[in-house]
């Protein structure tokens, strides 16, 4: 294995991480869907403590630039003209880097599957068998490898695109759940004629409730606080 493997990135792993199995994702899951909306802005809140404790359990992850955020509006991309050539180039970047990561984790023979987004950011999944280690508690794991290869590609490419690493479908899953939670969210905000908190999320799950809410002209979003605690507030209009 060549030494361009080790030079961009380190990373450590707790030995949480690996014993996570398949039933374990499908409960973190669920237990996430009832956890992804915070209580109003007035008289409820999360509970710090467990918040800290879940962060406790995920990985531990050293990566250069890990905060270069995702929050961009995809416009100020397309406005590069990138040629299919570049984006070729782009992709061809990013696989290399996922595969030397799944390495580490003896995967590095499984299958990417590669497509556009919405937003025309490219996805990146990754199909095998026994992947669930690649996810984590929470999708904690996924979401530390997302930020290494950001910042890794990043670094290479010279400049910044929106890339997405999945595992197993579970970011287009978590995805939908996101939108579904904003909606509902939303609409309860409008009811109540009152703000409406949202549990801290990462940079990109932030996005996905912004973009998901943009449109509806009875509310707005904005997100506040600080990372890892910053989380989208619904305002009524």
């Amino acid at each position: 294995m060549d030494e361009e493997i080790r030079e961009p990135f380190s990373l450590r792993f707790t030995d949480d991480n690996e014993e996570v199995s398949e039933s374990v994702i499908d409960e973190d899951e669920s237990q996430d869907d009832e956890s992804l909306e915070d209580e109003d802005t007035d008289d409820q809140g999360l509970d710090d403590e467990d918040q800290d404790q879940d962060l406790d359990e995920s990985i531990e992850v050293e990566v250069e630039d890990q905060n270069i955020s995702r929050e961009r509006h995809v416009d100020e991309y397309l406005e590069m003209n990138l040629t299919e050539d570049d984006l070729d180039n782009i992709a061809d970047t990013v696989i290399d880097v996922v595969r030397k990561l799944l390495y580490f984790f003896d995967a590095e023979d499984s299958e990417i599957d590669e497509y556009e987004g919405e937003e025309q950011e490219l996805i990146f999944d990754v199909v095998g068998d026994n992947l669930a280690v690649l996810i984590g508690r929470h999708g904690r794991t996924l979401e530390a490898l997302q930020s290494i290869v950001s910042a890794v590609v990043n670094k290479k490419l010279g400049f910044h695109y929106p890339v997405v690493v999945d595992i197993e479908g579970y970011v287009n899953r978590r995805k939908q759940k996101l939108i579904a939670m904003a909606r509902s969210s939303a609409a309860r905000a409008i009811r109540q004629k009152r703000s409406v908190k949202l549990r801290p999320m990462s940079p990109y799950e932030r996005r996905i409730v912004h973009m998901a809410l943009k449109d509806d002209k009875r509310i707005r979003t904005e997100s506040e606080g600080v990372d890892p605690n910053r989380q989208v507030i619904i305002y009524v209009n």
